[in-house]
């Protein structure tokens, strides 16, 4: 009875020694992983290729569809989303019939090291993949426990709503000759559920505040009206409900807004039409006078907002690079706006104190000057061989050249220092 006793108080005495030990290992003070998460005007390429292949809009009702990603496209991917959430970067391996993941986060508050390291492989078995391998940090964990904590948390995740629509939607994933292969099913119902899902309650009910008060302004205005002069009453409405909720999050919905009906659109465009607010009177919005600066800085702005600055400024560049191939031609002006808007969605979100700052000023009525660098004077339309006989390209010393009187420019903004 005694020993019994004394082994029952040394367990409890030492399961939390163990746990600290555990904890301890699975912290490390260097990344398993460094990468950038820039993305270049042909990863937009490839992104949009995969996308306008397989837009759900065009998918037949209740048809099964295949899409295949290949191993560069879902390394790009992660990496993307581990930096952009978890501050950290990642690489992914694809082989035959596997998926190996590794990936690191920086955790700076952490007393036991500022870096996790996770590194995962899972197996296809023709129903729920198997994870067979996990180590995080120092700790290596047992295949066994490690499948049972994949499989739960796969569980608990399908349980909530965006979890039960992805298990809806995805029907089959295997993975051969480096590429991952994914067998969908797309509905218009799913489409509606997605659009409810995607976007929580509160934003769209916030959306549909900043859509309202769009439409009132809209409703008063020329059929001519700058986008100065649109984000004054939207980013009013941001201050006042920024002081005493999240001014992040209202400055966000506030561009979304705009960038919407900039681009011709509406809130009813990502969330369900039932919700999304009156339909504002079309009205060409302009900066500089001209209404494709205004699509490219809003567009910009949300982007960053958003998914961050890295996607924006590829998005931006890779339009400039398309139009020279066989649209208006490469544009320094448009890649100005791009950059301009770019910092000014970074700006408005970058913390409740900048957002709050950023709103007042904005709501109290701004000229665009403010925040338009001049670009009368940059080289537009040229057409894909004119730039590269005049800049060589992307990423030449003449083409830097250039960038950094654009960004000089823009700092020099009063709303963008």
């Amino acid at each position: 009875m005694r020993f019994l006793a004394r082994t029952v108080l040394l367990l409890l005495l030492g399961l939390p020694v163990f746990a600290l030990v555990a904890i301890w290992l699975c912290f490390e003070d260097a990344p398993a992983v460094v990468r950038s998460a820039r993305l270049t005007p042909q990863d937009i390429e490839n992104a949009r290729r995969v996308v306008d292949q397989h837009d759900p809009r065009n998918a037949r009702a209740g048809g099964l569809r295949t899409v295949t990603i290949s191993e560069q496209e879902l390394d790009l991917m992660l990496n993307y989303a581990a930096h952009r959430f978890g501050g950290g970067a990642a690489r992914t391996v694809l082989r035959p019939g596997s998926l190996s993941i590794e990936a690191s986060a920086e955790i700076p508050q952490s007393p036991f090291g500022r870096y996790l390291n996770v590194r995962a492989a899972f197996r296809e078995t023709g129903g729920l993949p198997r994870c067979e391998s996990l180590r995080i940090g120092r700790l290596p964990v047992p295949a066994t426990v490690a499948d049972v904590l994949f499989r739960e948390g796969l569980r608990r995740a399908l349980a909530t709503d965006r979890g039960d629509l992805a298990a809806d939607i995805v029907k089959a994933a295997s993975v051969a000759d480096a590429r991952l292969t994914v067998t969908y099913l797309w509905s218009r119902d799913i489409e509606e559920r997605a659009r409810a899902v995607l976007l929580s309650p509160a934003d769209q009910a916030r959306l549909r505040i900043y859509q309202e008060r769009l439409a009132a302004t809209a409703a008063g205005a020329l059929d001519r009206i700058s986008l100065a002069a649109l984000m004054a009453p939207l980013f009013r409405t941001a201050v006042d409900r920024g002081a005493e909720g999240d001014p992040i999050a209202e400055n966000r919905a506030a561009i979304v807004v705009l960038a919407l009906y900039a681009n011709g659109a509406g809130p009813g465009a990502i969330m369900p039409a039932a919700v999304a607010g009156p339909k504002a009177a079309p009205r060409t919005v302009t900066l500089a006078g001209r209404d494709d600066l205004a699509k490219h800085f809003i567009i910009s702005a949300a982007i960053a907002a958003a998914a961050g600055s890295p996607l924006a400024d590829a998005v931006g560049l890779h339009k400039e690079i398309d139009d020279s191939r066989r649209g208006s031609g490469f544009s320094f002006n448009d890649i100005a706006a791009d950059r301009a808007g770019t910092r000014f969605g970074e700006l408005a979100v970058q913390s409740p104190e900048r957002a709050r700052r950023l709103a007042r000023a904005v709501g109290a009525g701004i000229q665009e000057s403010s925040f338009m660098p001049e670009v009368a004077d940059l080289p537009e339309f040229m057409p894909e061989a004119e730039f590269k006989r005049r800049y060589g390209g992307v990423g030449t010393a003449k083409y830097e050249e250039m960038m950094a009187i654009i960004e000089a420019r823009i700092a020099s903004r009063p709303l963008l220092r």
